[in-house]
């Protein structure tokens, strides 16, 4: 019996051993002994989950105003849990309708900055010479302007529309992404297995989406996660101006500049918003940090 039994779990290591194990499997393994990140991802999970379904589960609407309890203070009392503002309308309903325009706000302008940046930047680093110089000095000339007046330059242009500012945030977010792609493919088109794909007679698509930009993923992955978080302090920021989202788009930013002249006679009106943003922007910061750690193949543990 004894015998039988070592044998099954020799032949378990061996086919172990002879199935081996990929860096993607490394990196999940890693990236889920991460308790901060973990975390990270959890409360935004749940964040998520609330902004999708708060709103029709919760019996309030956050346009609707109630006349009886205007400046409310938090109560159980008629399911106003976080008060009401000074036009009588519900905070939890307001704070849940912002959270659906940030994480949309966060993916959408990421994603703008996704396809900008990373095309920018692939092209100048694979092209090189006098195009790489011509693309990054126009890089470097945008990064001179201050980040937040190009996005207000942006909004007074062309309006406060939703959808333009998503795509403002998100064109201006994608020099970063630029940066980090072309430092990386400058690095990567050097390497043996490109050159080796090269000799064989790869063109230079070919090359740039198989075995370049495939092997810059784990830099993307981690600049749009913290990507995601700049996005949604810098709507923030902008509906806090007075220079983001339309009044009648509940945005946290919108309700901090609501109540940033009540604050002496409703405290929890810019306490329960600002403390979301802080709580969001910190699990995407932890889950970018799990991640860069995860995805790094010099770490061992």
């Amino acid at each position: 019996m004894t015998v039988a039994v070592r044998s099954q779990n020799a032949d378990t290591l061996q086919r172990a051993a002879v199935k081996g194990r990929s860096l993607w499997d490394d990196s999940r393994r890693r990236l889920l002994s991460n308790k901060a990140a973990m975390t990270g991802f959890i409360v935004l999970g749940l964040m998520i989950v609330i902004a999708l379904a708060g709103p029709w589960v919760w019996p309030h609407k956050f346009a609707t105003q109630y006349r009886d309890v205007l400046q409310h203070p938090p109560t159980l009392e008629g399911m106003h849990w976080f008060g009401t503002d000074i036009y009588g309308r519900d905070l939890v309903a307001r704070v849940m309708a912002g959270l659906g325009v940030s994480l949309a706000v966060g993916l959408i302008a990421t994603t703008v900055s996704l396809v900008i940046g990373v095309a920018w930047g692939a092209i100048a680093g694979f092209a090189g010479g006098m195009v790489d110089q011509v693309m990054m000095r126009i890089v470097d000339i945008m990064y001179a302007m201050p980040f937040i007046f190009i996005v207000i330059l942006v909004t007074m242009v062309f309006g406060s529309h939703i959808f333009l500012i998503f795509i403002a945030i998100g064109a201006v977010e994608w020099m970063t992404m630029a940066r980090i792609v072309r430092g990386q493919t400058l690095a990567l088109k050097q390497k043996e297995f490109v050159e080796a794909a090269r000799c064989i007679g790869a063109t230079n698509g070919r090359l740039m989406t198989v075995h370049i930009l495939p092997n810059t993923l784990s830099a993307v992955i981690v600049a749009a996660t913290v990507g995601v978080g700049q996005a949604i302090i810098t709507e923030s920021a902008l509906s806090f101006l007075g220079l983001g989202f339309p009044p009648d788009v509940p945005t946290w930013g919108r309700m901090l500049y609501d109540a940033q002249n009540f604050l002496d006679l409703g405290p929890h009106w810019a306490i329960f918003p600002g403390l979301l943003i802080f709580l969001t922007v910190l699990s995407i910061n932890y889950i970018g940090d799990g991640m860069r750690d995860a995805l790094d193949p010099r770490k061992t543990h």
